[in-house]
C-alpha cells in the first residue's frame, strides 16, 4: 500500500519562500517506469486544484498560475515542491498524490488512488 506523508508547509508573508517535502513509501517492485506524483491544493471553500505534476520520465506539467513560481521534482520515494514569490492566493491545504502503473499523469484529480494527510501553507502580511 503506498503511503504518503507531507512535511515543510507554514506560515510566510506576500513574496516569501516555502520547500515542501513528501516520503513516500509502499510502491510494487517494477512500477519504477510507471508512476505520476503530484501536489495538489485545497483552499476554504473550494475545490481541490492540481498544482504540478511529474512523472516517472521527469516530465513535468504546472497549473499556469504557479508557472515560473514552482518548482516540483523528485520521484516516487521523495517529492519536493519548492515555491518561491508566494501570492496571499497560494493560501491552502498541500496534499502529496500518487498513482502508479500508469505511463501518463492522470488527467484528472480522481486519477490518483493515493494521497497524503496535507500540509497547511498560509501566505499573509
Amino acid at each position: 500500500q503506498v503511503q504518503l506523508v507531507e512535511s515543510g508547509g507554514g506560515s510566510v508573508q506576500p513574496g516569501g519562500s516555502l520547500r515542501l517535502s513528501c516520503a513516500a513509501s509502499g510502491f510494487e517492485s517494477g512500477s519504477s517506469s510507471s508512476y505520476c506524483m503530484g501536489w495538489f491544493r485545497q483552499a476554504p471553500g473550494k475545490e481541490r486544484e492540481k498544482v504540478a505534476t511529474i512523472d516517472a520520465y521527469g516530465n513535468t506539467e504546472y497549473t499556469d498560475s504557479v508557472k515560473e513560481r514552482f518548482t516540483i521534482s523528485g520521484d516516487n520515494t521523495n517529492l519536493y515542491l519548492e515555491m518561491v514569490s508566494l501570492k496571499t492566493e497560494d493560501t491552502g491545504t498541500y496534499y502529496c498524490a500518487a498513482q502508479q502503473w500508469v505511463w501518463l499523469c492522470p488527467a484528472e484529480i480522481r486519477g490518483f488512488g493515493y494521497w497524503g494527510q496535507g500540509t497547511q501553507v498560509t501566505v499573509s502580511s
